[in-house]
């Protein structure tokens, strides 16, 4: 069953002798009768000594082992199997009808679980109401809960949920089926409540008709909100408008016209220092709305063909705090010269840039390296205007710079030559799918800078291939290692157990500037729209 190391003490009645710093190893040392000392002590009649190590200090010692290694040390011997047990707080479990016999005995032996992860798989019967109820029953102080692929889940599961376990500070759900009703009871009873993330949740779509969702007294405790494939996404609005504390606002591939709601969300004083936009039917009007953000630090815009230079010039104009801007222009060409010049001038704290499909010209790539001196990480994927020019004054001007991938473009051995003596501070550099560049140039630069890592790949040459966004691998799949759009922790299990979270990829293909468009035309969308931009020419399979 799934374990990754934790930070929580072992505290088996409520016993935390192992946090004093007059601890007394020989005062906690067990004792046992005769039939105990036979049986456990006792292996092939020699004395075990590590029957001496007290119960909370080999907890710790299992806390810093691996979930594999965790489980052959519960195999020694029965108290090792306890102790293992109870010192145990992230769990994966298989969450399969045929699971729901066994859950009595699991949280028998695992009853300090304070992070869970329940997935099914599409072939299978997920648990149902019944199943989550006795987990919420046996998991009074569960503060993490990831549900995937749970659709016999309703909203009457959810409400046993949200009344046992109102200490949740984290909840994630992808692909349920529970509803409007399922998510207020949550929203309702948890206020502790500070990440919530929703995918596919498919009892929320009934069109205008549906319920809004939120705000409830999570309301004040939210932190972080992420949507993600939704047909009515706005139902949240409520719950975004009402979290005053938010700061983290990720909206992915939802269907529906976002600006009105960008607009509600920031007429109030808001305090959100992170924003992910991605295939959404926003526009520029959007955008100008975000510009009002004063704290915004982390602003990604990926796909979102209706906005242009006149958006992400309010955006660095306005949000003087910027620091990390990732761009995915869907080669619409909408976005250029004067929203990159414009965020050079403004944001001199910018230390990650990501552009793709962006056709930046030399003038404002030599203004963004002349004044964005604190720029650590830099990618360029996509783009046909950068040649040997423009990495030459890239290597010349930012000297900050530690990290650079460089894919698709049309760069040469001449280009990559210029790091042999540029961007003094660069420890790792990328290149991919760039036909001018040689094994030999990255030789040559391996020799020149022996502390220098350098990533070429040459041989793997594909040109329609080009889509890097960034929820699809993007950015990290470059070998930029940029932090994850979409964070989730996996926890890996054994036969009961399951990997949770796993982020799906995909690579869209290039369409015609037109058609782009007109899929976007409309106030509201059919889910198939986003089917044909995915299946498009030299595309593959990235539906919802």
């Amino acid at each position: 069953m799934g374990q990754a190391a934790s930070a929580h003490p072992y505290s088996p009645g409520a016993s935390n002798h192992f946090r004093s710093s007059n601890l007394d190893l020989h005062h906690l040392r067990p004792t046992y009768t005769n039939s105990q000392l036979s049986e456990d002590v006792c292996v092939n009649n020699q004395l075990d000594y590590t029957s001496e190590i007290p119960d909370e200090c080999l907890a710790l010692i299992f806390q810093s082992l691996s979930s594999g290694d965790r489980k052959r040390c519960s195999l020694v011997c029965r108290r090792w199997f306890s102790v293992e047990g109870q010192s145990r707080h992230r769990l994966a479990l298989n969450a399969s009808l045929e699971v729901a016999d066994h859950l009595p005995s699991i949280f028998k032996r695992f009853d300090s679980v304070t992070k869970l992860a329940l997935r099914c798989d599409r072939k299978s019967v997920s648990i149902n109401d019944e199943a989550l109820t006795l987990i919420s029953l046996r998991c009074h102080n569960l503060t993490r809960l990831k549900l995937r692929g749970c659709r016999e889940i309703s909203d009457l599961g959810m409400f046993a949920l949200a009344k046992n376990c109102k200490s949740l500070r984290k909840f994630s759900c992808g692909s349920c089926m529970f509803g409007a009703k399922g998510m207020n009871a949550l929203l309702n009873n948890c206020s502790s409540l500070e990440e919530l993330s929703v995918k596919r949740l498919r009892g929320i779509n009934d069109g205008s008709t549906a319920e809004p969702i939120g705000p409830g007294i999570a309301a004040s405790s939210l932190k972080s909100i992420t949507l993600k494939e939704l047909y009515n996404g706005q139902c949240f609005g409520p719950l975004i408008i009402g979290s005053k504390n938010l700061k983290t606002l990720k909206i992915l591939r939802c269907l529906g016209d976002w600006d009105r709601l960008l607009e509600t969300i920031t007429m109030r004083k808001n305090c959100l220092t992170e924003i992910h936009l991605e295939r959404l039917q926003v526009s520029d009007v959007g955008l100008m709305a975000i510009s009002k953000c004063p704290d915004l630090e982390i602003f990604h815009l990926v796909k979102a063909p209706d906005c242009s230079n006149d958006g992400i010039s309010a955006i660095a104009e306005n949000c003087k705090l910027l620091r990390k801007l990732h761009i995915d222009g869907w080669r619409t060409n909408r976005i250029g010269d004067e929203g990159l010049i414009a965020i050079a001038k403004n944001s001199v704290n910018l230390v990650e840039l990501v552009l793709i499909g962006v056709n930046p010209s030399s003038m404002s790539l030599m203004v963004m390296a002349s004044n964005c001196q604190k720029l650590e990480r830099l990618a360029l994927c996509g783009s046909e205007t950068i040649g040997d020019p423009e990495i030459s004054c890239i290597a010349a001007k930012c000297t900050a710079l530690k990290k650079l991938c460089i894919k698709g473009c049309r760069v040469t051995d001449a280009g990559i030559e210029a790091f042999a003596f540029g961007c003094p501070n660069l420890v790792k550099i990328k290149v991919k799918k760039c036909r001018g560049v040689t094994n030999e140039v990255a030789d040559w630069l391996r020799a020149r800078r022996v502390t220098l890592s350098v990533n070429l790949d040459a041989d793997e040459i594909e040109p329609e291939a080009l889509d890097a966004s960034t929820s699809d691998g993007g950015a990290q799949d470059e070998g930029v290692e940029f932090p994850p759009i979409v964070s989730g922790a996996a926890c890996n299990g054994g036969n009961v157990a399951a990997d949770v979270g796993a982020p799906s990829t995909s690579n869209g293909g290039r369409l015609p500037t037109k058609s782009r468009f007109s899929l976007f035309s409309g106030r509201t969308l059919v889910a198939c729209a986003f089917r044909r931009l995915s299946n498009g020419p030299g595309s593959s399979n990235d539906s919802l």
